[in-house]
């Protein structure tokens, strides 16, 4: 039972809830736009398209709500009411008090202090295996609650955790180098699918779930073309995504399976943990496209732990830290600066929610001051709506003195909102020296520019702007002067980084001088993942260019803009993101709902200044906001606009993090779609499931092919096994036996479409006794041996094959030998036996590796084979074999399409004169060198080959 706030009067009270749910909503639309005449909401207007409430006016709009009622609400009510009769529904069925957001009971995050992860950690899996081995029980994430302390996971709970999940990976096929997007809402089961990825070997690429549901088509067709980019394997949701999660995977046909967390959970299988090195992918990072489509940002292990250990440096970041951190997990300041940073720093990470953030500002300065935060991050956008959401009521008893360092980042920030914030706080303890304007993009993994920790706080250059707008020219304007430019200080690189300012000639400017902005340092990445073009684009020679516009005054870095957003009329310079906050301020035009940009004029071939500028006011209206938007560019430009575009709410595009998608707004305008009301979703639904049928039907297709593919060949192998079972009994000489093996299995190759080459088979043809040492990669290695070898050689295979026995049969016609593993006096066994089978004139043949496993690599040799032929004076031959791995994989009995390549190398003898046991080494290391060459596949050299029991 909903309960009227008794403040809102007895009028009120006495009105019917779906009344007093009207008033609130005007008095909200009326603040929006101040002074206009609009007709009177109704309780089915679409909060969108019939009343222009974006995201931030409807959290606003529910916060009121409860006020109002005396209740709570959920907080993705916000996101998911579609018109006000939701609301109301949701309100009915409220009841009780309202939950407080916050209390000024503490939380202790006091614990002993820990060292950072150390600078041989070469990836983030080792760096999170350092934790677990070093303090296993120490709190790493630490969930906001309101009321209590929250839900920790440890260390050695992570590390669970994501084992756990990446065994469900595994289990569907999952293989060390695939990539896996994650669409997963702030919670534990992000943190564990991260890693999870990590572990199985494969690449982590994190998107965002769909804001709303009116937007489904546009979120669909943006991630459906990152998915196809970053060529998704499988993708990793909630339940609740599952339409959306479909839909995506019909529109790409390569991501194989939707999986949620608890499905990976209920397979009981163990993990492999994959090996990784600094050189690999630790995961992709998809640029949010408010310059145009999304690409996504090739960053390393070694790229994240360089940047991490730069930003801890300049940051003077210990273990004492407490980093408070709302910011999406999908997004580089989020997952990097917040979450991976504190990992390697043995940092306590309190997280809460960006939709628990919205709903309720002040909830995050309650978790700096219940937590003990010392460290946070967020955009300018975030510091504004602290200053105008939260209510002085809100704030009794906070506490923010403890807070060391107030991140302000990702996005232009406003010396205003710099200026607003430090004052309005600091009469609850907030220094002004801790708010840090900081500067990173997801090219340099994060960061690239701190300002000294010493300063007495944020850096606030005012320049004389007729002099910048003609000259670019930085030039410090008069005291008092009311016209000035004002840009925000984003101090100087990070350690081992350098920035420079060129102009478009790639020429260095000198201080003052406004121009292209570009980076290096090892923090930079490659490129952009399957995108050769962009990846040009991004270079010039050794330096990235990073889109932006910049000086550089007294060492300290100041941006002005977006290189690829600059309009340039009359030779000055104009600034979208300034005339977009100017016109917002327009009465009866939406604040944050106006796009500048520059459109080709056709005709003529110039550049055409266009002003798209949302606008809930009648047509009545328009003409007089056209004369107010022309006059106030003319004044701030210098030239009017080409055209001025009214359009209604909900026309200019954003991005997740709230950038203006100019890009995307001037293609809109372009094609003529401005003003065109969305599609209903079930239309939107049935055009992209119509869209996706073919992709889906091609897909079932081949995955048809494939399997009957597999049958047919898996029927093959049935008849030629039988065949050369039949000719291995058969009484007659051994060597006849081989030859009437590798007969039927030549055959078999060819009628399964087998591309088969065999190279180096001359090395062996003279038949004198050797040791010959083979990779092992599948199960049909010892066939193709078979096959690729022109005399018989003397296998050595384990001993639980002897128990099948017809196999046994088989083998021990073709002189196959049984050995045991696991056991050192069985080892010392085995090798007696191969010295004897090479004095008897025999070759046995030995898989160094001792067994194989699901991930591709070539895993370290044993010693054996080497000190038998050491000790029996022969040498021995390497042989390679490449691609057995991609025809039949471990755990898996699907055959596929494939080409084999085995590599027979030269006789190597053992060094003469050396030690028998540095012979051994030495045989060892060269053969394996040749193997590691022509095998295809990776050094995993560090990786263990020990079987379980």
């Amino acid at each position: 039972m909903v309960n009227p706030d008794p403040a809102s009067g007895p009028a009120a009270a006495n009105n019917a809830p779906g009344e007093q749910l009207l008033q609130v909503l005007a008095e909200v639309l009326n603040e929006l736009r101040p002074g206009q005449a609009a007709r009177k909401p109704t309780l089915d207007d679409h909060l969108d398209e019939d009343l222009g409430l974006d995201s931030l006016a409807r959290v606003e709009l529910t916060a009121r709500l409860e006020r109002r009622f005396g209740v709570r609400l959920s907080e993705t009510l916000a996101v998911d009411a579609d018109r006000p009769r939701d609301l109301l529904q949701a309100l009915l069925e409220a009841g009780g008090a309202p939950v407080p957001v916050a209390t000024a009971q503490e939380v202790d995050t006091r614990v002993e202090a820990a060292e950072a992860a150390p600078d041989s950690a070469a990836t983030l899996v080792e760096v999170l295996r350092w934790h677990v081995e070093a303090h296993p029980a120490r709190a790493h994430i630490q969930f906001y609650d309101d009321t209590a302390e929250g839900e920790i996971i440890t260390y050695r709970g992570l590390w669970d955790g994501a084992l756990a999940l990446a065994a469900g990976l595994q289990a569907r096929g999952l293989q060390p180098g695939e990539t896996v997007a994650l669409m997963l809402p702030t919670g534990v089961d992000y943190f564990f699918s991260f890693f999870a990825v990590l572990l199985a070997g494969a690449t982590p690429v994190p998107i965002y779930p769909p804001a709303r549901r009116s937007q489904i088509e546009d979120h669909l067709r943006r991630q459906g073309a990152t998915l196809a980019n970053a060529g998704a394997a499988m993708l990793i949701t909630v339940p609740e995504a599952r339409l959306v999660a479909n839909l995506l995977s019909a529109q790409v046909t390569h991501l194989r399976a939707v999986v949620t967390p608890d499905e990976l959970r209920r397979d009981s299988a163990a993990a492999e943990v994959a090996p990784t090195s600094g050189d690999d992918i630790g995961f992709l990072q998809y640029t949010s496209g408010s310059t145009g489509d999304p690409k996504g940002v090739v960053l390393t292990h070694a790229n994240l732990l360089a940047n991490i250990r730069a930003d801890g440096e300049g940051l003077a970041v210990s273990s004492d830290d407490v980093f408070v951190s709302w910011l999406p997990l999908y997004h580089d300041m989020g997952l990097i600066g917040a979450w991976l940073g504190s990992l390697y720093h043995s940092v306590r990470l309190v997280i809460l929610s960006p939709l628990a953030f919205l709903a309720r500002p002040q909830r995050w300065l309650w978790a700096v001051h219940r937590y003990g935060g010392t460290l946070s991050a967020a955009p300018n956008f975030a510091y504004e709506l602290c200053l105008r959401r939260i209510d002085e009521r809100d704030l009794q008893g906070l506490d923010l003195s403890g807070w060391r360092l107030a991140l302000n980042g990702a996005e232009p920030i406003s010396p205003v909102t710099l200026e607003g914030f430090c004052e309005r706080f600091a009469g609850y303890g907030f220094r002004r020296e801790a708010m840090l304007p900081v500067y990173g993009l997801a090219e340099c993994s994060v960061g690239l520019t701190f300002p000294a920790l010493a300063q007495p706080g944020p850096r606030v250059d005012a320049i004389a702007r007729e002099v910048f707008t003609t000259t670019g020219v930085a030039r410090p304007a008069p005291p008092g002067a009311g016209d000035a430019l004002r840009f925000v200080g984003c101090g100087r690189p990070l350690r081992g980084h350098e920035i420079r300012v060129v102009d478009a000639g790639g020429r260095e400017l000198p201080d003052r001088r406004e121009g292209r902005l570009q980076f290096r340092g090892p923090s930079a990445t490659a490129g952009y993942y399957r995108n050769p073009e962009a990846t040009r684009a991004l270079f010039d020679g050794d330096w990235l260019r990073t889109g932006d516009l910049a000086y550089i005054a007294e060492g300290d870095l100041f941006l002005t803009g977006r290189s690829k957003d600059l309009i340039i009329r009359g030779g000055r310079n104009i600034y979208p993101a300034e005339l977009e906050d100017a016109i917002g301020d327009v009465e009866g035009v939406r604040r944050g709902r106006v796009a500048v940009f520059a459109s080709a004029d056709r005709g003529s071939g110039t550049e055409r200044l266009v002003v798209l500028a949302e606008t809930r006011a009648g047509e009545d209206r328009h003409p007089a906001l056209r004369r107010a938007i022309n006059a106030l560019a003319t004044e701030l430009a210098a030239a009017p606009p080409d055209e001025i575009v009214l359009a209604p709410p909900g026309t200019v595009l954003k991005t997740s993090s709230g950038k203006v998608r100019r890009t995307a707004c001037r293609d809109l305008s372009e094609q003529g779609r401005v003003g065109r009301r969305p599609q209903p979703l079930w239309l939107q639904v049935l055009r992209l499931t119509v869209s996706g049928a073919w992709p889906r039907t091609r897909r079932a297709l081949g995955s048809l092919s494939s399997g009957a593919y597999s049958a047919f060949a898996w029927a093959l192998i049935g008849v030629g096994g039988l065949l050369a079972w039949v000719g291995v009994m058969m009484p007659v000489p051994p060597a006849w036996r081989w030859t009437w093996v590798r007969g039927v299995l030549r055959v078999l190759l060819g009628a399964t479409g087998t591309a088969f080459e065999v190279r180096g088979a001359e090395h062996l043809r003279d038949g004198s006794a050797v040791v010959i040492v083979s990779n092992h990669q599948s199960y049909l290695d010892a066939p193709l041996l078979i096959a690729a070898l022109p005399r018989p050689a003397a296998f050595l295979a384990k001993a639980e094959l002897a128990a099948i026995a017809p196999v046994r049969a088989l083998l021990t016609r073709l002189g196959t030998q049984f050995v045991k593993r696991q056991d050192t006096r069985a080892g010392i066994e085995n090798t007696r036996r191969v010295v004897e089978s090479l004095h008897r004139g025999e070759r046995p043949l030995i898989f160094a590796e001792g067994t194989f496993k699901r991930m591709p690599g070539l895993l370290p040799f044993h010693l054996g084979g080497f000190v038998a032929a050491v000790e029996a004076g022969r040498p021995v031959v390497p042989v390679a074999i490449r691609g057995s791995r991609q025809v039949l994989r471990a755990d898996s009995w699907r055959l596929y399409h494939g080409a084999i390549t085995v590599t027979v190398g030269e006789p190597m003898a053992p060094t003469a004169g050396a030690e028998p046991w540095q012979a051994a080494l030495g045989l060892r290391d060269r053969c394996r060198e040749h193997i590691l060459r022509h095998s295809g596949e990776p050094d995993l050299q560090h990786e263990s080959n020990r079987l379980e029991p």
